[in-house]
């Protein structure tokens, strides 16, 4: 591992495989966002059924649902570095097969919802092996900044280049972006491979052990940390509220604001732009309150913004506060994933990791389903105040999880085996 230690804080050193592992996530969040923007505006080419071109889209969340725990066993289980290479290059190839049937008309719907669910089935993979190998790359006291580090990049690449760069390729032809997209999984899988550091630690497996079994270990784990249950139980809420505003931001500022498609731009740009900002300071932030007070302090201003949101019906207010949100949302996202690196057991990251994630994720799709309700019945800006009450309903199970001294419980017994810094 390497550190760069200055003025009482610690940084990732780029050598030592961690520049590589950064430069690999934010190539491959690139391609992500050619293939985001391209799939649906070519599902809008194939078909104008709503139900079928929203299906494209719930793929993204569903594969987390379904196979996102035994994901994070499987991780556990194997060489992290190795599973991460193999996937991208897996998934360049299949998104390489793709390019070359849209680039010959043989796309379809029902080949753009298969490819979406393979895609995202082999990320749940990708993303809890990447979570537990990055504490191999870089010192305990780093994980902050580290994690900091790679989330703005990958936020430069996906939200500030990524998108504007996609009309420019469709313009080339409908299967330029996704022959891109191919690209960059390629490449990634290349310095992902190039990596020579070694597997973390693990403890043999008892005998008789099975997957159903260690993702059993790993829920219970998650559930016997205050703080690790805490932070879940509030991203979980948090991702229902996001799913009612996503859903139903573009109404709320075409319909409420009437500010037409560039006004929705703009204030996605701000989102995108606030966000950027809040991945430079996340690390200071947590530096100087801990990361508990960090995601505390997140949530509490992201409420502020969501009111704003919902109460004013201007475009620069609108705008400002979906800045501030998205900024504060960095950091609630770098110190969450710095906590769960740092609280789980090394050989149980993954496993954590995808518990997590898959219990957080699972509410994004009720969230949409209830913020299209809300609107339908009390008006376009009702989703963000409820988005913000759910926001309120997070802090309130944070509380808790704030608390000193929580232990860190390994999966089998109740033994203390390390104190998380606050």
């Amino acid at each position: 591992m390497a550190t760069v230690e200055g003025a009482g804080t610690y940084a990732p050193a780029w050598r030592g495989g961690f520049g590589r592992l950064c430069t690999a996530a934010v190539v491959s969040r690139f391609g992500d966002a050619l293939r985001g923007a391209a799939l649906p505006l070519l599902a809008t080419s194939l078909t104008s059924r709503p139900l079928l071109i929203a299906s494209v889209t719930a793929c993204g969340y569903l594969p987390w649902i379904v196979f996102g725990l035994l994901g994070g066993a499987v991780a556990d289980r194997v060489d992290q570095r190795r599973a991460m290479w193999t996937v991208d290059a897996v998934r360049g190839l299949l998104v390489a097969v793709f390019a070359v049937a849209v680039a010959l008309g043989h796309a379809s719907i029902a080949l753009l919802i298969a490819l979406a669910f393979v895609l995202t089935t082999l990320q749940t993979l990708f993303d809890n092996a990447s979570t537990a190998l990055l504490p191999a790359l870089v010192d305990h006291e780093a994980l902050g900044r580290a994690n900091a580090r790679l989330m703005t990049g990958q936020q430069i690449a996906g939200g500030l280049v990524g998108a504007p760069v996609v009309p420019l390729l469709i313009a080339a032809g409908a299967a330029v972006p996704f022959a891109a997209d191919a690209g960059t999984f390629l490449l990634a899988a290349a310095l992902v491979a190039s990596l020579r550091t070694e597997a973390p630690g693990r403890a043999p497996r008892p005998a008789g052990s099975t997957l159903r079994r260690e993702i059993a270990d790993g829920l219970r784990t998650l559930w016997r940390d205050r703080a690790l249950r805490g932070l879940c139980t509030a991203t979980a809420l948090c991702n229902i509220g996001m799913g009612a505003l996503i859903a139903t931001l573009v109404i709320l500022v075409t319909g409420w604001l009437d500010a037409g498609i560039s006004g929705y731009a703009a204030v996605t740009t701000a989102y995108a732009a606030g966000g950027l900002a809040g991945g430079v300071v996340s690390g200071r932030v947590a530096t100087r309150l801990g990361p508990m007070r960090a995601v505390l302090l997140a949530g509490l201003v992201q409420i502020g913004a969501l009111v704003a949101l919902g109460s004013v019906r201007r475009l620069a207010v609108t705008a400002a506060a979906l800045a501030v949100f998205g900024f504060m949302g960095m950091v609630w996202n770098v110190n969450t994933t710095t906590l769960m690196q740092q609280r789980a057991p090394s050989g149980m990251l993954g496993r954590v990791s995808s518990a997590f994630r898959t219990l957080a994720v699972a509410g994004a799709p009720v969230g949409a389903l209830l913020g299209g309700a809300v609107a339908t019945a009390w008006g376009p800006n009702t989703p963000a105040l409820l988005t913000a009450a759910f926001f309120v309903l997070s802090i309130l199970a944070l509380i808790p999880a704030r608390k000193r001294d929580v232990p860190v419980v390994a999966a089998d017994d109740d033994a203390t085996t390390a104190h998380a810094p606050r």
